[in-house]
Order: structure tokens, then sequence, then C-alpha cells
């Protein structure tokens, strides 16, 4: 698959790993790096059933390189902008489920990143903030939109007015994280929980994906319908019929208390 020197994809058995490979930069994000995540998630092998993302050295992404930040008319900033959402489409809307490894900064499009992901895992040493405020820009990869949904408009307001930092704990009891792992095991968790979503049907992981966020912003009378059909379709296949009968059947495990 073709990539560039910032990105690397492998395939572990069903599991898609990419890794940003810009550690001197903070794995900062520039147009050829969101280029190449959208070329992955547009080209995945029919074998990937949930996917990876990670960020090598000490940083998952400190946002956008500002070096890489042009002088550009309003038009160009659209389109700009325009390109990144366009991207991270890809991801969120993709063909599997994508599980986000976190860990130091998880900044501006870094975070805007993460957001785009179906589920994040922060180690202890993550840390989170949205500084676009303070340097006389806006957040342009999404962030407006996906991350108010994870934590609220005001305390993305908050974040972007005041600067405010979340360190890792606080991350995750506001949502922005579901998982919180020591320091160095967010990779090991990520794998771990892809590893059990490529267990799932693929019905059930692509409604989850694609009709839960939608149904989530319906009104009531519409999400009702949206979820009755596609509660129709999942139980219809092939996958969804044996695991009903393994159930049954005493061939599948019980949901027993978590330990």
């Amino acid at each position: 698959m073709t990539t560039n020197q910032d990105i690397q994809f492998e395939m572990r058995d069903e599991i898609a790993v990419i890794s940003l490979t810009r550690p001197t930069k903070r794995n900062a994000l520039n147009d050829a790096l969101i280029a190449s995540l959208k070329h992955i998630f547009e080209n995945l092998p029919q074998s990937a059933r949930a996917a990876v993302i990670t960020g090598q050295g000490e940083h998952f992404c400190a946002g956008l390189d500002l070096s890489d930040l042009k002088e550009r008319d309003a038009g160009q900033g659209m389109h700009h902008s325009r390109s990144w959402h366009y991207a991270l489409e890809r991801l969120q809307y993709g063909p599997v489920p994508v599980v986000a490894a976190l860990q130091g900064a998880v900044v501006g499009g870094g975070l805007e990143l993460a957001s785009a992901c179906h589920i994040r895992v922060a180690d202890e040493s993550a840390f989170f903030a949205l500084p676009e405020g303070t340097r006389g820009i806006f957040v342009g990869g999404g962030g407006s939109v996906r991350i108010p949904r994870l934590i609220g408009v005001a305390r993305m307001t908050d974040m972007m007015m005041t600067g405010r930092v979340y360190n890792a704990v606080d991350a995750e009891r506001i949502g922005l994280a579901q998982y919180l792992v020591p320091v160095g095991a967010a990779f090991d968790k990520a794998m771990e929980l892809a590893k059990k979503i490529a267990t799932n049907a693929p019905m059930t992981n692509y409604a989850l994906m694609h009709a839960l966020p939608r149904i989530a912003e319906q009104p009531s009378d519409q999400g009702f319908i949206t979820e009755s059909l596609i509660s129709g379709i999942a139980q219809s296949t092939p996958q969804a019929k044996q695991r009903v009968r393994d159930f049954l059947e005493g061939r599948a495990a019980k949901v027993s208390k978590a330990s």
C-alpha cells in the first residue's frame, strides 16, 4: 500500500495498524500525511476487520504542523479544511472500526484525528488540548462537530478560549477517552480491543459505525424507524443467525460480572 515516510501501514492478522512516524515533530500532521491516511482507509485489504492508529515516540499527535500552514484566502482555506473533512470521514465512516492508542500530546489536529476514531485508549502520559483559540485560528479538521459530541459544547469552548489542558485521568472522566491504562500500555490495550472487535459480526460493526451516530442525531420518531430497519438487516445475516443458535444451544459464553 502506498504511503509516505511520515506514516506506516501493516497488517497483523486481521488488524490494520497505522502508525504516525514523525516522532521528531511530535507526529504533527501535514497535508501529505492526511492524504496518505485517506488513501489507506480507502484501500484497506478485504481481510481487515479492525484498525489501530498509533503514534511513534512519546506523543500520539501534537496537531497541525504550523510550518506547513500556508497563507490562503478564504476560499482556499475552506477547501483545505474540506479536504481534511473528507479524509477523516474515510476513517470514521470507513470499512472497519478504528481504535486510537493515545500517549503524550493529543493536541489540536491530533485530537480531531482521535475524535474521528471509534474507541480511544489513553495512557497516563496523555494530555489533551485545543490551542487554536490562543493562536488566532479555528479547528478545521472536523473538531467542532466531533469533539462537542464527546464532551459537550461548553467544555470545548473552555478548552479553546482558555487553552485548558486535560490530563489523562480527567480526559477519561469527561469522555475524551474510554479507557485509561498505565504509561506505555495504550497500544497493547488498543490491539486487545481491536482483536475483540474483529470477532463481531461484520454487519453489527458496520451498523455501529454508520447507523448509530446518525440515529443519535435523528428526531426520536425517525431514530426508531431507522433502528428497526438496521436491526432487521443485522439479525437477518447468516453470522447473526449462527450466533443466536450458538447461544441458545449453550455454545456461547454468557455475560458475567466484570472483574
